[in-house]
């Protein structure tokens, strides 16, 4: 009975050329990450998550074709982040980091809800407030969510 390097190594060798380009895409999701991400993290208003509802955005009030382009390309980013965060969960890189941004950046239903409830996190909390204390950013305010009784 083979070990399990042994196993690995004979899959590796039978994956051939499709398996190296885990590597260069490891380390540009890395790359990314240690530069957007925390961006992204001291754009988040300080207030952004002591609401009841999701606060209104600047783009509302624009042209509706500037606001459909703006939309379109920052759901796109999102899920692009969503997808790089995945794939940081077993590769290098900040992947939760990088989940929770791209979770922040799409448009979906419940989403500020799930937001809060992330954020409210005491290790997420921690790591987007050191980000933002590293970048001379005030601490994000969180407001609890009460639950309803069932």
């Amino acid at each position: 009975m083979e070990d399990g390097a042994t196993v690995t190594m004979e899959w590796i060798g039978a994956m051939g050329v499709r398996f190296w380009w885990l590597a260069p895409l490891s380390l540009a999701t890395f790359l990314v990450s240690l530069l957007l991400v925390p961006v992204l993290v001291v754009r988040i208003p300080r207030d952004y998550f002591t609401h009841a509802e999701r606060p209104g955005t600047l783009w509302r009030h624009r042209h509706p074709l500037l606001r459909f382009s703006f939309l379109a390309a920052k759901n796109l980013l999102g899920v692009f982040l969503l997808l790089i965060g995945m794939a940081m969960l077993v590769l290098p890189g900040q992947g939760l980091l990088t989940l929770f941004l791209g979770l922040v950046l799409i448009d979906i239903r419940g989403k500020y809800r799930l937001e809060r409830w992330l954020v409210g996190k005491r290790p997420v909390l921690r790591s987007l407030n050191w980000l933002r204390r590293r970048a001379g950013h005030p601490a994000l305010r969180v407001r609890r969510i009460k639950r309803p009784l069932r």
